[in-house]
Order: C-alpha cells, then sequence, then structure tokens
C-alpha cells in the first residue's frame, strides 16, 4: 500500500495492549535458524520524497531489456484497459462472495471467467482458479488420488506417472505438497531426439497407476503426442491430468478432445492472461474438469440460477472447501482464490475475443520459429530437439549458457531459461521463447550480439 497511517506511537500502543515488547516477540515460537536474516542496503527511516527517488533509482538498475526467457512467465501485451478496470474499488478491494446478495457482480466475473475456461479447455466445468500453475498440478493430483481412493474403496495414496518433460519447478512443487502422503510419483523420460514423451516405449503392463501428467507444450516448448498418450492412460485404467498453456490452446487441439475420451483434468497457470511478469507473481493457476469429476473440484465454484422475479442469479455452489464444511471433508485448504488475477484474466479475454487470442498464438509461434532459424545460423548453436514446438525451443550453444546469459544481460537481452541444471545430460542447453511482443529488430537485436559472444 503506498500509505501506512500508523506512527511509532500507535505501534507502541498495540504492542502494550497485547503485552509485548517487540514486534519480534510474535514470533519467538519460530526457530532462530528458520527466520530470515535482516535486510541489507535498506536505510532505517527516509521521508516519502526520498523513498520515492531511491525506489526509482534501483527500479533503473534493471534497465528494460528484451526477454526471450518463458519457462512458465511469459513477455504478453497486456491491453491498458485490463488493469486499469481491475484497479477501479469494486474489484480491487472485493473480498470473498460469501454473500451472494451483496456480491452479484463479482459473482458475475467468476462465471463468465469459469465459462471461458471450460470453452477454452473443452472440458464441462471450471473452477474460480487457484494460487499458481504449480500448486494448481498438484491440487489436480490430489483430486486425482481422491477419485482413485473412491474407485478402490478407501485406498490411500497411489501412483502418479509425471513426465520430465514437466517443468521442473512444477515437479518440485508437487512433491512438496503430495510426497508426505503415500503419493509416489514416477518419472517418465522423454525421447533425446525428439524432446517428448514416445508413446511407443511406454509400457505394455504399466500396473496399476493413479494418473498421467501430460504437458502441452511439454517444458521444451515441445509439441506432445496427446491423442497417443491419453489413449494410453485409459486403457490401462488411469486418469489424464492435461498440464496446458492456455494461449497455446487457441491452435491447438483442447483437453477435452484429446484421444477418443479427452483428458479428465486440466490444469496450468493462467499468467499469459493478463498478468504482468512483476517479478515473479502474484499468478494464478486454473483447473476444469469433465462434470461427473465436479464433486472433488478443489476451490471454488460458481452457479448461474433465478431469483424469485426469474431474473439471472450467481451464487457460490458445491462448496467443498474447509472454510464450509469440515477439514476433514474439504477437496483443498485453500483460502483464497486469486480474484484479482482472475478478473484481470476475465476482461484480457474478454477484450481479446477467439480471433485475438488465436493472432496471439500464431504470432507467438512464427516469431519463435524466426528466432530459432535465426539463432541456428549462427556457427555452433543448434536446436536440441526435433520435434514441432510452439513459442519456446530448447538450444545448445558452443560455450557456456551461465556466460551466455550474464554476458547478454550486459546488453540488455535476456538471453533465455539455463536448462543445465534441471537437465544436465543436454549439455549447455538454452530454452528461449518469442512472444507476440518480440520484433523482428528485436531479434536482430538478440542474434547482433550473440554472434558477437561467439565471434
Amino acid at each position: 500500500m503506498p500509505f501506512i497511517p500508523h506512527t511509532r506511537e500507535d505501534l507502541r500502543e498495540m504492542l502494550d495492549a497485547i503485552g509485548i515488547e517487540h514486534v519480534e516477540d510474535l514470533f519467538s515460537e519460530i526457530p532462530a535458524e528458520l527466520r530470515s536474516q535482516a535486510l541489507t542496503g535498506v536505510p532505517s527511516a527516509l521521508s516519502e520524497m526520498e523513498m520515492a527517488r531511491l525506489l526509482s533509482e534501483r527500479a533503473a538498475l534493471d534497465g528494460e531489456p528484451l526477454c526471450f526467457a518463458g519457462a512458465g512467465a511469459y513477455d504478453h501485451h497486456i491491453p491498458a484497459a485490463v488493469w486499469q478496470i481491475v484497479s477501479r474499488g469494486e474489484f480491487y478491494t472485493a473480498y470473498t462472495p460469501y454473500q451472494a446478495e451483496a456480491s452479484q457482480g463479482t459473482l458475475q466475473v467468476m462465471y463468465e471467467y469459469q465459462s471461458m475456461m471450460a470453452s477454452l479447455t473443452a472440458l464441462d466445468v471450471s473452477n474460480a482458479s487457484l494460487y499458481d500453475g504449480a500448486s494448481a498440478l498438484a491440487e489436480a493430483v490430489l483430486m486425482a488420488v481422491r477419485l482413485y481412493a473412491m474407485r478402490r474403496h478407501g485406498t490411500k495414496g497411489g501412483r502418479i506417472l509425471m513426465p520430465r518433460t514437466v517443468h521442473p519447478t512444477y515437479r518440485r512443487v508437487v512433491e512438496s505438497i503430495v510426497g508426505a502422503q503415500g503419493i509416489t510419483l514416477e518419472a517418465l523420460d522423454y525421447d533425446r531426439v525428439q524432446g517428448h514423451i514416445d508413446p511407443a516405449t511406454l509400457p505394455t503392463a504399466p500396473g496399476e497407476f493413479v494418473a498421467l501428467v501430460v504437458p502441452q507444450p511439454n517444458f521444451f516448448g515441445v509439441l506432445e503426442d496427446v491423442h497417443a498418450l491419453t489413449d494410453w492412460a485409459h486403457r490401462h485404467g488411469g486418469r489424464v491430468i492435461a498440464l496446458v498453456n492456455p494461449i497455446a490452446l487457441a491452435l491447438l487441439t483442447p483437453p477435452g478432445a484429446w484421444g477418443t475420451e479427452g483428458a479428465d483434468i486440466a490444469c496450468g497457470e493462467g499468467q499469459p492472461l493478463g498478468i504482468p511478469l512483476s517479478s515473479g507473481g502474484p499468478y494464478f493457476g486454473f483447473m476444469t474438469c469433465k462434470r461427473d469429476l465436479v464433486r472433488q473440484l478443489p476451490g471454488r465454484i460458481v452457479g448461474r440460477t433465478v431469483d424469485l422475479q426469474g431474473e439471472s442469479g450467481f451464487t457460490l455452489t458445491l462448496q467443498a472447501r474447509e472454510q464450509h464444511i469440515r477439514r476433514s471433508k474439504a477437496t483443498s485448504n485453500i483460502c483464497t482464490n486469486q480474484g484479482l488475477m482472475m478478473t484481470a484474466a476475465t476482461i484480457h479475454l474478454s477484450l481479446l475475443g477467439s480471433a485475438g487470442l488465436e493472432w496471439v498464438a500464431n504470432t507467438c509461434h512464427a516469431q519463435t520459429k524466426t528466432l530459432v532459424e535465426r539463432l541456428t545460423a549462427i556457427p555452433g548453436v543448434e536446436r536440441l530437439f526435433k520435434g514441432n514446438f510452439f513459442h519456446e525451443a530448447a538450444l545448445r550453444l558452443p560455450l557456456s549458457v551461465a556466460d551466455t546469459v550474464r554476458r547478454l544481460a550486459a546488453e540488455q537481452v535476456v538471453a533465455g531459461y539455463p536448462l543445465v541444471r534441471d537437465y544436465p545430460e543436454l549439455g549447455e542447453g538454452l530454452l528461449v521463447c518469442a512472444t507476440e511482443r518480440r520484433t523482428l529488430a528485436d531479434i536482430d537485436t538478440y542474434v547482433k550480439h550473440l554472434q558477437s559472444l561467439l565471434g
């Protein structure tokens, strides 16, 4: 918030009222080794004018680099109207819409959001968003496990087939959330030539498993054979969890139409839909599913009904959250639905429409195709994989990726996402991305600096 009204006297009065000496005493139960260290380089006190000057100077140090990095966070154009509307008090300060009679506007926005996400994924039902894409995948895994337990009369835990082509951070988050609940995440390797899962290498007798996660596009930007993977999972009694990029769905087959029966659950990160990069957040996760699975769908669901006068009305429905029913029966313990981000996405999708979203997706693909062609024309730079890609591609460089990224950053170019830490078997790999914001002149700038560096 831009203005904090509490004076030192106010703070002292509050501390005296609860009987403690210092604010730090409120956190005395946290072991010292787990606490964050004191901030360095932060002045103890500045006037408003001095602070504004300091923040402006430090923000300027970041510069305005050309961003060719993706890896789950994308530099898309956001129409000015999106955040102009979202910043209005009716949305910006709105709280949980428990009282339907006082929250029709908020509820209607949620309902419109759900309708658009269900349409985009070609599935029946959407919730009103989750924390982010990684936790949405974890919630999808837990949802699949609950459905498995119902089918197996209370069996706990189970196996989830998790491809290594899923975002590494997502895999770590899922492990953190579900790893202590008797759920096994079994890694599936990828084809080193194509960069995706080869359905022909999947076992003919995989044993009993809960679900297969299918990313589309995958972390390398490569397209998976979603139809073959979906049919394989269903043929062997498992559910299919689709992890998708919402922009890509404007061009690619939606999860609800994968294979013979379609994916059972779809989830992903909503940041590409009107949310700025913002140094890492906040973002939001989305989730949709088939109609017969809706009672295990976590988070809020808004329903449309009619009032006594026959007018349309909106209300929270199927509220299987810990704030509404006994904690042990809750589908999740999500206490916020990232409603502000979801509102921005709703306005963003409304402004773009289906034709606008398709244009964005086509332009992203075209610019990335050009970027890859120009970069791989430089001697020593080559594509890591032959598989078709959407708007990201993995390259191999003839020198240290870490050094390349550091030196291009000095030239105001964010070169991409280094793959060395997560995929050491790929050598000096770099994941590059181009969205609709990257022009041919931007690509020329990247190519010029990389050529100079390699020269």
